[in-house]
């Protein structure tokens, strides 16, 4: 299926029905929903037997926290991006569509300036994240009843690979 993916940018209300199906099926449709939905960029996943994403994430030009703790953050200046309602149909987990619609995401904020990419994580997701290059950060909290940690992934120097690529005679 990976093969035949096609990931594009969407509305928030097209979000909504996975966000709710995957991560808070007992509560209401509104629980989903973010204010700030209105400033961020939504990306879909589709393959070509649903008309509807079957995989979402949103992504927001949101400051890293401070006071987590965090050493390998707190030298790093630049644009982070938070990443929030990540989300594959369970029919569709376990084949590579999450994590081609991660690094899409992660490869369109760092084109677009950004140079640490993070997010809320559930605890237990957090071993998928490892495995796909985000880090642990600062201490566990709750929403609601679920265990969170802050993960992050320092993109690409956006700066230092333009000029990586004009060294190889590459104008990007």
């Amino acid at each position: 299926l990976v093969a035949t993916l096609r990931i594009s940018q969407i509305t928030a209300d097209l979000t909504e029905e996975l966000r709710h199906l995957v991560l808070w099926p007992d509560k209401p449709l509104d629980y989903v929903r973010l204010d700030e939905d209105k400033y961020g960029y939504h990306f879909g996943a589709f393959v070509p037997c649903r008309d509807k994403p079957v995989a979402v994430i949103s992504i927001f030009f949101e400051p890293i926290p401070l006071g987590t703790n965090d050493r390998t953050t707190s030298g790093h200046h630049g644009t982070s991006v938070r990443f929030r309602k990540f989300a594959c149909h369970p029919e569709f987990q376990g084949q590579g569509i999450g994590t081609s619609l991660l690094r899409y995401a992660a490869s369109y904020c760092s084109s677009n300036g950004a140079t640490i990419f993070w997010c809320d994580a559930r605890l237990s997701s957090g071993r998928w994240y490892e495995r796909r290059g985000l880090v642990p950060f600062g201490d566990t909290f709750f929403k609601d009843t679920v265990e969170y940690t802050r993960m992050k992934m320092v993109l690409v120097d956006s700066e230092a690979e333009r000029q990586l690529g004009s060294q190889r005679g590459v104008v990007s």
